[in-house]
């Protein structure tokens, strides 16, 4: 007996260069699942989740920016740590009713931290959106200190312009969480020191597309280790696959 149709999903804004699609496309063809399939749901507004949800037979979404935090607001349930985050990419649906909030993001980025012998005890994390939360979270399970760099003054964060040679050489570990050099917007970079980066930094961008960012370029001129998105991309993506079926 064939198996029923199962369906699977992206929601974001301008989302058509999204890595999930052919992710998962390429993903059910590489294991034969055939019965199942992943599409984009480009919302212009939020206020269009739920219709999406009532028109179409899904299973699982992943939430892309600028949607991970205000799709917390139409979720029946939270995991807990997604709950600490403040911040969903996940998302579970039972009988078309029930709807239940995961973060994988931080799973995703934590291994691909291990993957690279990761030893940094404190960080700089570049942004303060939905991405920068999973991110923190992550650091912290790793006992390493984290110091939040914002555009403007807010609780708990340092401006760019507060950045200097000594807390760049503290901070060996620098995060952009911001979305500036994403394709097609490749020249723009996140506007910190980068004389006093060294061959003792990791600089990772959770950007995947350009493949080396301009921050990335301009840190890896300096000697720092360099990684891209695309790590924890795959890696939160097989989480959202393990959830969705579990």
């Amino acid at each position: 007996m064939p198996q029923k149709n199962r369906y699977y999903g992206l929601i974001g804004k301008k989302i058509d260069y999204s890595f999930s699609k052919s992710y998962f496309k390429e993903k059910f063809e590489k294991e034969n699942l055939n019965h199942c399939f992943y599409n984009n749901y480009d919302l212009v507004s939020i206020n269009d989740f739920l219709k999406t949800i009532e028109e179409n037979e899904i299973s699982g979404l992943n939430v892309t920016i600028p949607y991970k935090e205000s799709i917390i607001n139409y979720l029946h349930d939270l995991d807990p740590s997604a709950k600490t985050i403040g911040a969903v990419n996940t998302i579970k649906i039972e009988n078309k009713k029930f709807l239940k909030g995961y973060n994988t993001d931080y799973l995703g980025f934590i291994k691909s931290l291990k993957d690279n012998n990761f030893f940094h005890k404190k960080a700089l994390v570049l942004g303060t959106g939905g991405a920068s939360k999973a991110i923190i979270y992550a650091l912290k399970s790793l006992n390493t200190k984290t110091t939040v760099v914002s555009r403007k003054r807010k609780k708990n964060c340092i401006i760019y312009q507060d950045l200097n040679k000594e807390i760049i050489l503290k901070n060996t570990l620098i995060i952009n969480c911001t979305p500036l050099g994403t394709f097609p917007k490749i020249e723009e970079y996140p506007k910190i020191p980068y004389e006093f980066i060294t061959k003792k930094h990791l600089c990772y961008d959770l950007i995947y597309n350009p493949n080396k960012t301009k921050f990335l370029e301009k840190s890896e001129i300096r000697g720092a280790s360099i990684i891209n998105g695309l790590q924890m991309l795959e890696n939160q993506a097989n989480e959202s696959w393990k959830i969705w079926n579990s």
